[in-house]
């Protein structure tokens, strides 16, 4: 059995972010499903004091907040290298990390995405329409300058994958099951080839909600 144990909802880009990036390392693992309505209670509060996902379980040492996960993983676990050697594309990486956390995941995701996607499907609720109203428009300019900042490159930070691809494509295929997806990424082609690279990735094959559902051991 794997000594890495991720603890995660199925389903969350922030899981998903850090399993993606284990597939990547060609990691061995183990993964635990936590029920949604479970994170605000114990013994998920154990592991994590403010109730979210995911959590790192590595040889008694507990880890979360999904950057410091990855960024742990990217150092116990240096080949391939998900951090760019150059400091500028280093710095782009974490400034793209910074992006998702506070403005693609704040304020857009947790509210399109939520009222879309998790209200019906896990907590069988109508979305707001009114609150992804209110979204729509700070989404696009996140959108918009993604995609500035990714131009022409392949991949976020230039020519090679990162830890700031695993996260943001996380969230982005996310928001691409809503209908707000279309719109959103009009007039941003780049956008969708990046996103379809990715997705065309074995670690974004291997990390599809249902794929993380059907792995996932109950805890």
């Amino acid at each position: 059995m794997s000594s890495l144990v991720v603890h995660s909802i199925p389903g969350s880009p922030f899981g998903r972010a850090v399993l993606a990036t284990l597939v990547e390392k060609n990691a061995a693992f183990r993964f635990v499903a936590v029920e949604p309505r479970s994170i605000k209670s114990e013994p998920h509060l154990s592991m994590h004091p403010f109730g979210r996902v995911p959590v790192l379980e590595h040889d008694g040492f507990t880890l979360y907040e999904t950057q410091a996960v990855l960024r742990y993983l990217d150092r116990l676990l240096p080949v391939p290298a998900l951090t760019p050697a150059d400091p500028r594309a280093a710095a782009r990486m974490d400034q793209m990390l910074c992006i998702c956390d506070w403005y693609l995941h704040q304020g857009v995701n947790n509210i399109i995405g939520f009222q879309r996607i998790v209200r019906p499907r896990l907590l069988g609720l109508p979305p707001d329409e009114a609150a992804i109203a209110e979204a729509v428009p700070r989404a696009h300019v996140v959108m918009a300058e993604i995609s500035r900042l990714l131009g022409g490159n392949s991949y976020l930070t230039g020519s090679q994958v990162s830890l700031a691809d695993m996260v943001v494509a996380s969230q982005m295929d996310f928001l691409a099951q809503t209908p707000e997806w279309e719109s959103l990424t009009a007039g941003r082609a780049n956008l969708s080839a990046w996103l379809g690279r990715m997705n065309a990735r074995e670690s974004f094959r291997a990390t599809t909600w249902e794929r993380v559902a059907a792995m996932a051991q109950v805890a």
